[in-house]
């Protein structure tokens, strides 16, 4: 039966809007509209852009609008450049209305680096969000180890590339006192070692993506660099730890919405970009996984949307979200079909092309 509901406006907690440096994949106009489309109130920009947004004018220019009615809150990075050889003016970005600090593309590696941020983070009360994979275990990998990545002779990246980094900041977590959250967490062993720091009470929060919870390497065929993203597809047993930590309250939802030109997603695994698009696609894919299939109830899938986002927030963020009212509508129990060609994004690396659902944004037409 068709039902059109409305819940506290869902806030996406990852997105890249390329915005500047990449124009012909997004701009923050057309990231807004994606977003405004998908049912999403909020979005929170990532640092990678070019220039990376270390500054405090970066930042207060992304707050400067609203487009299409979205909330774009900035994030900054950790590191100057997103280089990882020092901290980033932390202090002042804090000041100029970040939302957190990242370096999301880039894992910091350097541990005295890392310790500092989360230290000078701590006493701001602002939030540290982690790409948890340690480039000396990725080891110019493109997927993970799968029939397909054995048939095409395509270089592994081994779990160990994100639980190490995961172990090793959730130490300096207890050493520092700091909030961590990790970014597209996509391992059964992270799974268990975030739900490990919530019980052991460390401020620790993590997101899974609409992707990783719909697909697994084990099940890939073609060279469709559309399943390429960073952290790689989990296998089945990965997949399954995800969705249940999800139902369990322990990860809350972000898209990673990463566009990128045709040219670049074309090349297969070994060459392409890494990522997809993911805003319009979100609410039916996440409803698919958890709901349709899992048996999540509606009410705690749209938390994860709308709840748990809100708890790696600076406080201004979180009086910008508040200052108006901001909801989402949904229609469920209605057979809707995505279609990549209806999107706002620029963008079209996207592997949910076809796929059907009984949920959407009100927004989209059915």
């Amino acid at each position: 039966m068709r039902q059109e509901l409305e819940f506290p406006g869902f806030i996406d907690v990852h997105v890249h809007f390329r915005d500047p440096g990449m124009p012909e994949a997004e701009t923050t106009a057309s990231g807004a509209a994606a977003a405004a489309r998908g049912g999403f109130a909020a979005v929170v920009a990532m640092p990678n852009t070019v220039p990376p947004g270390d500054s405090p004018d970066w930042v207060r220019a992304n707050l400067a609008s609203e487009p299409c009615g979205v909330a774009v809150l900035p994030s900054a990075c950790i590191t100057r450049g997103r280089q990882g050889a020092e901290c980033a003016r932390l202090e002042k970005l804090a000041e100029a209305g970040a939302a957190f600090f990242t370096d999301d593309g880039s894992y910091v590696a350097d541990t005295r680096v890392m310790e500092e941020a989360m230290a000078r983070s701590a006493r701001l009360g602002l939030a540290v969000c982690q790409h948890a994979m340690d480039g000396a275990l990725a080891r110019g990998g493109v997927i993970r180890d799968c029939a397909l990545a054995r048939r095409l002779g395509l270089p592994v990246i081994p779990a160990e590339c994100e639980t190490a980094a995961i172990q090793r900041d959730l130490s300096l977590c207890r050493t520092t006192g700091c909030r961590l959250h990790i970014q597209h967490i996509s391992t059964a062993r992270g799974v268990e070692l975030v739900r490990d720091a919530q019980r052991e009470g460390l401020s620790v929060t993590a997101e899974a993506t609409p992707h990783h919870l719909l697909f697994a390497c084990d099940d890939l065929t073609a060279d469709d660099a559309n399943y390429k993203m960073a952290p790689p597809l989990g296998n089945r047993e990965d997949r399954a730890e995800l969705r249940k930590a999800v139902k369990d309250g322990v990860l809350m939802f972000a898209t990673d919405h990463a566009p990128h030109p045709a040219a670049t997603k074309s090349l297969g695994f070994k060459k392409s970009a890494n990522g997809i698009v993911g805003l319009e696609a979100a609410i039916a894919a996440t409803h698919r996984a958890m709901v349709e299939e899992e048996g999540m109830a509606l009410d705690d899938w749209a938390q994860a949307w709308w709840r748990l986002p809100r708890a790696i927030l600076s406080h201004s963020a979180l009086e910008r979200l508040d200052s108006k009212p901001r909801v989402t509508r949904i229609v469920v129990g209605e057979p809707w079909r995505i279609d990549i060609s209806k999107f706002a994004s620029r963008s079209r690396n996207c592997p949910y092309d076809g796929m059907e659902a009984n949920c959407r944004p009100a927004q989209c037409d059915a």
